[in-house]
């Protein structure tokens, strides 16, 4: 008789052949009774409604989101197929907010279809899908990222005058990618939107393309309507003009550059500008060195201790010939933060003598990484082509509703953070829009927090601010501000938040004595000292 694990590996064997392909949800009859039970029980299936499963794994806890979150949409799609064929579309909404990048997993994804019965089903999680009851299917459809979605041109017309208020950053990116009025145009008239085309005609005005609103509005007194020419974005101050055309994530990200800017630079302290004693900034920056890297390497859950920090500053860590020291994932890490610690600090004396500080990072920040993941290199644990830069996987980040980016957009959108980093004149503003949107592009395999926390400071150093630690007790806090502005697009919060972080920095530095050249140094060995 076979032995429990024996049994185990068999239904084991059984799941990986329905993954093939990336596959991660199923109908319940893929399995036998038998086997989904066995899978079920041992943690590496998961419920999601009644006839349809999750894979994961017995290492995920009941309340982790990422497995669910990673698979939401496909199980969309493949129940939706299932269940109404090809008779069903998102929304207009979701559809503009999957064409604009939009990446958060909504807490309900709306599915019209002419079968629908105007129900909805709970999901895991607080999710729920609703299948809202319509007459007929439109033409005008296309699939975007698995899923059956109104073109941009027809979920502009749909959507309600509402939305622009309530996601005016998708609507702007939305817009950017409509090349020519004319495909807008000719559904606008077919339908006789006479009160949709007066409020497309203000919406393009708004955000600088006259001539698209100018044309909507000929055309539609060519053919005998009285248009009406409204802004739906009124009240909104940061609409920016966009240029037409460019990849989604790029005017996604330039959006929120211009929405947010405003609210740090009330939020944040003036910048003192770039420090007249440069050997007692740096000084500082040396001294902080062993509170950053324990606060820093915490946050992300390694264990480091001040005495391996010691250990590795001093070249007693030695992976070559201590085995200990080559299989330790700790030690590697602050191995790591330590060499890349030392390129940032040189970006940092550059940039207070003068240097561009967004062309500067640009060009150094994949120094920073290589040095940070280089002895894990070497130590053999991780395969040399782990120092080649950006990712080429999807992500998901545990307990976050923000799913970053596809892969093949990242390097559009860390090429338009660098123009966007060198064309802000506000410190404040780099340094925090720079950290936000380096998580929220999520661009590296491993350590986009630390590469995030090092943009930071080079940039706060271009204002003058001190060199600013984010601490492991504060960690809910940060997160929690992270996942407001990448989620709800309110930077508020963080920026609050860092501009605290600032200001006990400042007061360590004492603003007279640091002029003088006399800095006091915060407290490194008893990190509860630090307020």
């Amino acid at each position: 008789m076979a032995k429990p694990h024996e049994k185990l590996a068999e239904s084991l064997a059984i799941l990986k052949e329905l993954q093939e392909g990336g596959r991660r949800i199923f109908k319940s009859d893929e399995l036998t009774r038998v086997h989904r039970e066995r899978l079920l029980a041992n943690g590496f299936l998961r419920d999601v409604i009644k006839g349809w499963v999750m894979a994961t794994g017995p290492q995920a806890q009941q309340q982790d989101t990422t497995p669910w979150y990673a698979s939401l949409w496909e199980f969309c799609s493949l129940y939706c197929n299932d269940r109404f064929g090809k008779d069903w579309f998102l929304s207009p909404e979701q559809s503009l907010l999957l064409h604009a990048e939009a990446s958060t997993i909504p807490p309900q994804v709306v599915v019209n279809t002419p079968k629908g019965k105007n129900n909805k089903f709970d999901l895991l999680f607080g999710t729920s899908l609703y299948d809202l009851a319509v007459k007929e299917m439109p033409e005008q459809l296309t699939e975007k990222n698995g899923q059956r979605v109104l073109t941009v041109e027809a979920a502009l017309i749909r959507v309600p005058e509402g939305f622009f208020q309530r996601a005016p950053i998708e609507m702007q990116v939305a817009m950017a990618s409509v090349r020519d009025v004319s495909t807008v145009l000719a559904l606008l008239l077919d339908g006789g939107h006479s009160a949709v085309a007066g409020r497309l005609a203000g919406a393009f005005r708004r955000v600088g393309r006259d001539a698209f609103a100018d044309e909507i509005v000929s055309a539609f007194k060519a053919a005998g309507y009285d248009v009406r020419e409204s802004d739906p974005f009124a009240g909104q101050t940061a609409v920016t003009t966009i240029t037409a055309g460019v990849p989604p994530l790029v005017a996604r990200l330039r959006a929120i550059w211009e929405s947010q800017r405003e609210a740090i630079i009330q939020i944040f302290p003036k910048a003192p500008g770039l420090p007249s004693d440069k050997s007692a900034y740096m000084k500082f920056v040396e001294d902080i060195y062993e509170s950053d890297a324990y606060h820093s390497l915490s946050i992300e859950g390694y264990s480091v201790t001040p005495e391996l920090i010691d250990r590795v500053r001093e070249g007693s860590w030695n992976p070559e010939i201590d085995e200990a020291d080559r299989k330790n994932r700790d030690a590697l890490a602050a191995r790591g933060y330590y060499l890349a610690f030392q390129k940032v600090k040189e970006s940092v004396a550059a940039i207070i003598d003068g240097a561009p500080a967004g062309a500067l990072t640009r060009d150094t920040h994949r120094e920073w990484y290589r040095e940070l993941f280089a002895p894990s290199v070497t130590a053999g644990i991780l395969r040399p082509s782990a120092l080649a830069g950006y990712r080429n996987h999807p992500v998901y980040l545990r307990g976050s509703q923000h799913v970053p980016p596809r892969t093949e957009a990242v390097p559009d959108g860390m090429y338009e953070l660098f123009d966007l980093l060198e064309a802000e004149k506000e410190a404040s503003v780099r340094a925090v829009v720079g950290h936000w949107l380096v998580g929220y592009v999520h661009p590296y395999p491993d350590g986009n927090g630390r590469m995030a926390r090092f943009l930071m400071n080079a940039m706060l150093a271009s204002g003058g601010y001190p060199w600013t630690v984010v601490r492991v007790e504060d960690r809910k806090a940060y997160l929690a501000g992270l996942e407001e502005a990448s989620g709800n697009m309110n930077v508020k919060p963080f920026a609050a938040f860092l501009a605290e972080r600032v200001k006990w920095s400042a007061e360590q530095l004492g603003d007279s004595n640091w002029r003088k050249g006399s800095v006091k140094s915060p407290s490194t060995r008893t990190n509860t000292s630090q307020r």
